[in-house]
């Protein structure tokens, strides 16, 4: 069903529930945004109380709030005018049937956002994009080639209603979202807005729509790759020729450059035709270049060849925000100095200590075991593999074939790392654990890693056996790695 989206003005009076506080923030700044405009606030989340301690510390000030926590009370969807989901709450779910109409907060924002908008999406490397297209954008601002703000946010961890109110039509959003958050916004149309052929507009329409790898992810809760697939595809689907799709040169990228209606541009890891707008890498220590449709058939170099955050995956990564970049009008050298400088972001490959010539990463956002096996690539030094975690129902060949290479193999507990062992013992290699806290784990990296080493926390499964979600894990993984370390000393 299509429905019209509440006006702001609407909010006052209106019974919101929000169904999933969260400690990522996108439920905190909801009930925030909510209750600014006037809304009368029930917030109901499965986890209890003291999980969410932090969020609701947060929400102190806001006395007019009723919880329920640690249940759903069938009777509140039922009475509530809308229902406020968190993204993980599957669709269909049996609360969410009773209610009477659903929105998220990221279909509030699309509803009354002046701003132009870029979306980054994919199976990995979408944060690190996101974050590097921000990083060269605000370096415009500075320099004054770019008028207006610039806003980053989405599924990275900032939910864009904490800066909705202070947009303006001259500013610049770059947002970062999953299959969940696009999936959650299919059939939704922008009230009194109609696309070029009369049919009412998508209320998500990109400027720019950039997608990263594509990988198999999220199978425990899609079934298929194809159903996984089909809510990215939305991403483009309100798009027309004034709008840019950029999609990495596979099965799936290519698709989805054959039938979206903005301007196609493809990133490959080999050069394109000279008829070809886009991008390419033709050498993991080279730089990008890239090429557009009008323009000479001279390429140009807009990702540098050393960057300051290792492997082959973040350069393609930075290729792709390039590409979104110039077709934005900015110029080829000025995006290939600011990737050069960006310094890579939180639990992404992240080098965070270093001790006794030995350095540890944190790269708790590897989910999935292709993510594992990029990580790998990057370094020309041995490793010190950590890794498992909770099972996603995907391939681990990849994790597996990176394992071998590892110096040494340290896992943590849970149901992937179940999986894991027996593969492990099958290719021949051997691994300390599982182990069920991180201290353990940081312990016996440090017994086997000497100087010259990289211990690399590169989980390749989900968190939810042991963490609260993966930025936890990450947390507690660099708590526990600099704790340790001054022990050792």
């Amino acid at each position: 069903m299509i429905q019209a989206p509440f006006s702001r003005a609407k909010y006052q009076g209106i019974n919101v529930l929000v169904m999933g506080l969260g400690l990522h923030g996108g439920g905190l700044e909801t009930v925030c945004y909510l209750a600014r405009h006037g809304a009368g606030i029930t917030v109901t989340d499965l986890r209890d109380e003291q999980t969410l301690a932090p969020s609701l510390a947060s929400l102190q000030s806001l006395r007019s709030i009723r919880y329920v926590l640690g249940r759903h009370d069938p009777e509140d969807f039922k009475k509530a005018d809308m229902v406020i989901k968190n993204p993980g709450v599957r669709p269909d779910s049996p609360y969410l049937a009773m209610s009477r109409r659903i929105e998220t907060d990221i279909s509030l924002f699309l509803v009354h956002s002046p701003a132009r908008l870029i979306v980054v999406t994919g199976s990995k490397g979408k944060s690190s994009t996101a974050s590097a297209i921000h990083w060269v954008l605000k370096a415009a601002q500075i320099q004054g080639l770019l008028p207006g703000q610039v806003y980053l946010g989405g599924n990275i961890g900032l939910s864009p209603l904490a800066f909705l109110d202070a947009l303006r039509a001259e500013d610049t959003v770059v947002l970062e979202l999953s299959s969940w958050q696009i999936g959650d916004l299919k059939g939704r149309v922008q009230e009194g807005s109609l696309d070029a052929t009369g049919k009412p507009q998508a209320l998500l329409k990109p400027r720019a729509a950039v997608f990263t790898s594509l990988l198999p992810d999220h199978l425990d809760r899609y079934g298929t790759m194809e159903a996984y697939i089909g809510d990215k595809r939305i991403l483009y689907q309100g798009q027309d020729s004034q709008d840019l799709t950029v999609a990495p040169d596979d099965p799936w990228g290519r698709s989805f450059l054959a039938e979206t209606l903005g301007r196609p541009l493809v990133y490959a890891e080999q050069p394109l035709p000279d008829d070809h707008a886009g991008g390419w890498l033709t050498d993991p220590q080279g730089p990008g270049l890239a090429r557009l449709e009008g323009a000479s058939n001279m390429p140009v170099e807009v990702v540098p060849a050393q960057l300051l955050v290792p492997g082959y995956h973040q350069k393609k990564n930075l290729l792709a925000a390039a590409l979104a970049l110039l077709d934005l009008g900015f110029p080829p050298g000025f995006i290939r100095d600011a990737l050069g400088n960006f310094p890579g972001i939180e639990h992404r490959l992240e080098l965070f200590h270093e001790t006794g010539g030995i350095r540890f990463y944190n790269d708790t956002t590897a989910t999935i075991p292709d993510a594992t096996a990029a990580a790998m690539k990057a370094f020309n030094t041995p490793v010190v593999l950590v890794t498992g975690g909770t099972d996603k129902k995907l391939d681990f060949t990849p994790l597996i074939k990176a394992a071998v290479q590892a110096k040494a193999v340290i896992l943590l507990a849970g149901t992937g790392s179940d999986r894991l062992k027996p593969l492990l013992d099958r290719a021949g290699c051997s691994y300390h654990g599982p182990f069920d806290s991180v201290d353990p784990a940081v312990s016996a990296s440090l017994e086997v890693a000497r100087p010259g080493d990289g211990v690399v926390f590169s989980p390749g499964c989900a968190s939810f056996d042991m963490f609260l979600n993966e930025f936890d894990r990450g947390c507690q993984w660099k708590e526990a790695v600099r704790r340790l370390t001054r022990k050792e000393i």
